[in-house]
């Protein structure tokens, strides 16, 4: 695996590789990586001649109060799994590298897509995600881009900045990795206390029996919402930011329940804010 850090060399290696017809799978991470991006990694892996991994904890989509500063970062660690799982490059670029001395150019999705969910608690937080991936697609010029659905609403603003704005990328969407216990992996479950990280189950199981109470011919989205925000609020330890049942494709709030639905949430454990979700096709 080769370590490349700046934009210059990364260019380069890209050019070379295209000029050679080879395909290139890109999986853009934030660091501290867990079996869910390994997953991403595999995908790539097994679709295209060459593998890139970027690994860049991102200033701009961090809002004023949020955890940028305390964000888990261990390279060493990280660049091992990524040389056993068999990477080809992995980008590390520094802050002043991907955003230089006046650097003033932001990519924006319309309010429709980002002002919800997630967007909601999180000013600017998709102008910050839009703009760096939009950066790091020209600069790796990849065929497709591996994205977890762990982060649905990132997967559908990104996939309506890559529609619009004509780019020459797919952007492949891959299942929620979970614990063994259900708790969907993220970088950030490694701040949860012994007793938060047991309550924080509480997301995976009432998407699941959210799931069967559809399954078992609930229509309504309202009585659906209100039994995972009765089920959460049994907690203690848990503080709602948002529970709500959407369009997937749009993200429109939907009273009855048919055609592809997104179930989504995100609570806070103590400090961590955890989010999950759950798709469904309902008939």
């Amino acid at each position: 695996m080769r370590l490349i850090e700046s934009v210059k060399e990364l260019k380069q290696v890209v050019k070379a590789h295209k000029l050679e017809g080879k395909t290139i799978g890109f999986v853009p991470t934030m660091g501290y990586l867990h079996e869910g991006h390994i997953s991403l990694v595999n995908e790539a892996k097994g679709k295209n001649d060459i593998t890139v991994v970027s690994i860049f904890v991102n200033p701009t989509q961090f809002g004023p109060n949020e955890d940028l500063d305390s964000y888990p970062r261990d390279y060493d660690r990280d660049a091992k799994l990524l040389v056993e799982a068999g990477v080809d490059y992995v980008f590390y670029p520094t802050v002043q590298e991907m955003y230089p001395n006046g650097y003033t150019t932001h990519v924006e999705v319309s309010d429709q897509l980002t002002k919800k969910l997630c967007g909601k608690s999180r000013d600017g937080h998709f102008n910050g995600v839009t703009t760096v991936v939009n950066k790091l697609f020209n600069m790796v010029d990849p065929d497709q881009a591996y994205f977890g659905l762990k982060d649905a609403q990132q997967v559908i603003v990104l996939q309506r900045m890559v529609e619009d704005l004509n780019m020459n990328v797919e952007i492949v969407p891959c299942p929620i990795v979970r614990e063994e216990d259900g708790l969907a992996m993220s970088s950030r479950n490694k701040y949860l206390s012994e007793t938060e990280r047991k309550e924080a189950l509480v997301l995976s199981k009432s998407l699941l029996e959210a799931k069967e109470m559809i399954e078992n011919g609930e229509k309504s989205a309202e009585i659906v919402k209100q039994f995972i925000v009765d089920k959460i609020g049994e907690v203690s330890y848990a503080v709602i930011d948002y529970v709500e049942i959407v369009d997937f494709k749009n993200l429109e709030d939907v009273s009855n329940l048919e055609g592809k639905i997104l179930i989504a949430l995100a609570v806070k454990f103590g400090k961590p804010r955890l989010i999950d979700n759950l798709l469904l096709e309902v008939e």
